[in-house]
């Protein structure tokens, strides 16, 4: 049975197990993708999601309908994964340097031909500390200076570990696109080449 957002918050605050499995139900899905971006396996994205309902759950009472619920709910599940970053932090690697601008790249000619889950898998496949700033900054949209903030590194260390993500990433496109051009190809995409050919 399908539960309204206003159902599933009043439910949750009475701690009803069917509005928090509706809750669990209806944003599954877009909590655990915000997971996936944030670690290195599907495991460890399972382990951050299970901790960030539980602080969901616990935390209901806080959310005063200033924004959407599932906004309040992302931010949460965000939050969980710095936790979880900052938690094994001693295991990461940070490389300040003074001038970021030396490691400038960009992402010209990069194609756009790669499926979300082939990009996903890319983005996994970052060093924690890279792959962490990225999605704070690239994907949430957190300045260097939040980003500083939220994971107690420098805005310098922010900075370089974004640019090297970017470098990475686009190292790791450009293979994968070669490799994907090295596929055999279904006779669909063969008639699709070669009706751009003739």
């Amino acid at each position: 049975m399908y539960l309204t957002e206003e159902e599933i918050i009043d439910g949750c605050l009475r701690k009803k197990r069917k509005a928090q499995k509706a809750l669990y139900d209806q944003y599954h899905p877009v909590l655990l993708g915000i997971c996936r971006r944030y670690s290195k396996s599907k495991a460890e994205a399972e382990d951050i999601l299970l901790m960030g309902l539980t602080r969901i759950y616990k935390k209901i009472n806080t959310f005063q309908g200033d924004g959407s619920f599932e906004g309040w709910m992302k931010r949460i599940i965000i939050n969980m994964a710095i936790d979880n970053y900052r938690k094994n932090l001693k295991h990461y690697f940070h490389e300040p340097i003074d001038d970021v601008k030396s490691f400038e790249i960009g992402f010209d000619y990069m194609p756009d031909s790669f499926s979300v889950k082939e990009i996903l898998s890319t983005i996994q496949q970052l060093p924690d500390g890279y792959r962490i700033v990225f999605n704070l900054f690239a994907i949430e949209g957190y300045s260097h200076k939040e980003i500083a903030d939220k994971l107690e590194i420098s805005e310098s260390t922010s900075k370089t570990q974004l640019l090297k993500a970017r470098k990475r990433l686009r190292e790791k496109l450009l293979l994968l696109n070669k490799q994907v051009k090295k596929r055999p190809r279904t006779e669909k995409e063969m008639r699709i080449e070669l009706g751009r050919i003739i």
